[in-house]
């Protein structure tokens, strides 16, 4: 039977919300939990079943209290990580943190150095890696199916509707208050192509764009707000009321009472929010696509695309007996992947179904690595930083060749 674990949960928002109910139902439990928002505390109370689980409105409040808990869960806002994860290091908590780890490549080598030092767990969400997409496509790999690994080149399409939410109207939309797009979003991909190829980086170049969300390319006739009658309200792709309809859902992303918003609510958080404004209007710096191209200590190269323009993940790997390649999230269709041999047969290689009780979220990663944190603080495995070094890089690099 494995370990049952108690945490310490600085950010009740969207991800530590999500998490939380997969570590109750899977039978653990909550000690404390910290959140400036009266909304977002009651609801995580919600999820601990205990009116005694005791409340903060600040991270930092919790984290002058003597250790509360087995695991502190950092899932505040990007700017927010770095001092929360070394006030709980120093506290003494193994961290489960949500990515990115820090707004720097500084600050996230000292919270690795910091973990080394103080013989504790620096663990970064980066779920993907227990998806059952990705769990198959590395043992594939793993198992020779393709012979040696020569070459990776992967996409991430972060969708339309989710680009203008995020990353024109939302949280990451100014690099100097998160992080880079590259970061703050493929800092999971540039993870995943570590995982695979089981090497560092050794060299890589990357280049970025926003040419499409300027203020040059407006419809004509736009406005500040969608709600300051807009003439395109209704069949604009980006006109905010579609949170009033068919992206409905996004809103539980950023409010925690989502489930109980009126219309009349909605339309008020329009006329006032961030989310509200016309995306052509927004102050936002981060590109709507970019390319990194990297070389790894083993020899194998790679590519990864990000594009607001694409929706799902996709990843062809080519090697000396042949080429695996899948997407996931992509063209309407469920997970898939496929081993081709150079001179052979095509291999359907199967793909678990996604974890039941409702938690398919980021492809089942999220029940998939709540479900592993036990064996992860007990074991030995612990490079979940060269991920994040990759992105930095990648976004440094972009900048340079933008200049």
């Amino acid at each position: 039977m494995k370990q049952t674990l108690t945490f310490a949960v600085i950010g009740c928002g969207s991800r530590g919300r999500t998490y939380m109910r997969i570590a109750r139902d899977l039978g653990h439990s909550i000690a404390a939990f910290a959140d400036p928002l009266s909304e977002a505390r009651e609801t995580m109370r919600e999820i601990s079943g205990d009116p005694a689980t005791r409340a903060f409105e600040t991270g930092e409040e919790l984290l002058e209290e003597p250790r509360l808990a087995d695991v502190a869960l950092v899932s505040t806002q990007d700017a927010q990580h770095f001092e929360h994860a070394k006030a709980a290091l120093l506290q003494g908590y193994d961290v489960l943190l949500e990515k990115p780890a820090a707004t720097s490549s500084e600050e996230v080598e000292e919270l690795a150095r910091l973990a080394r030092d103080r013989k504790r767990k620096l663990l970064l969400c980066f779920v993907l890696r227990y998806t059952p997409f990705y769990r198959a496509l590395k043992k594939a790999v793993d198992d020779g199916m393709i012979g040696d690994l020569v070459c990776i080149n992967a996409s991430e399409g972060v969708g339309p509707w989710h680009y203008s939410h995020s990353y024109i109207r939302g949280h990451w939309a100014k690099s100097a208050e998160s992080t880079p797009m590259i970061v703050a979003k493929c800092s999971h991909d540039t993870d995943l192509l570590h995982w695979l190829t089981g090497s560092e980086v050794t060299s890589l170049s990357s280049y970025q764009d926003r040419p499409y969300f300027t203020r040059d390319r407006e419809p004509e006739g736009a406005t500040d707000r969608c709600t300051d009658g807009c003439p395109h309200a209704g069949t604009c792709r980006y006109d905010a009321h579609r949170y009033l309809d068919d992206q409905r859902r996004w809103l539980r992303m950023v409010r925690a009472d989502a489930e109980s918003m009126t219309d009349e609510d909605i339309l008020e958080w329009l006329r006032t929010s961030d989310w509200g404004r016309c995306a052509w209007r927004c102050d936002q710096d981060a590109p709507e696509h970019q390319v990194v191209s990297m070389q790894f200590a083993n020899g194998v190269t790679a590519t990864l695309t990000m594009t607001a323009f694409d929706t799902g993940r996709r990843i062809r790997l080519h090697g000396t007996r042949g080429i695996i390649e899948g997407a996931t999230h992509a063209d309407g269709r469920e997970p898939w992947i496929e081993c081709r041999l150079h001179e052979g047969e095509t291999t359907v290689i199967p793909v678990d179904d996604t974890p039941s009780g409702g938690y398919a979220g980021h492809g089942g990663g999220d029940f998939g690595l709540i479900e592993a944190l036990p064996d992860l603080l007990a074991g030995d495995e612990a490079d979940f930083i060269e991920g994040h070094r990759i992105a930095f890089d990648a976004a440094a690099s972009a900048a340079r060749n933008s200049g």
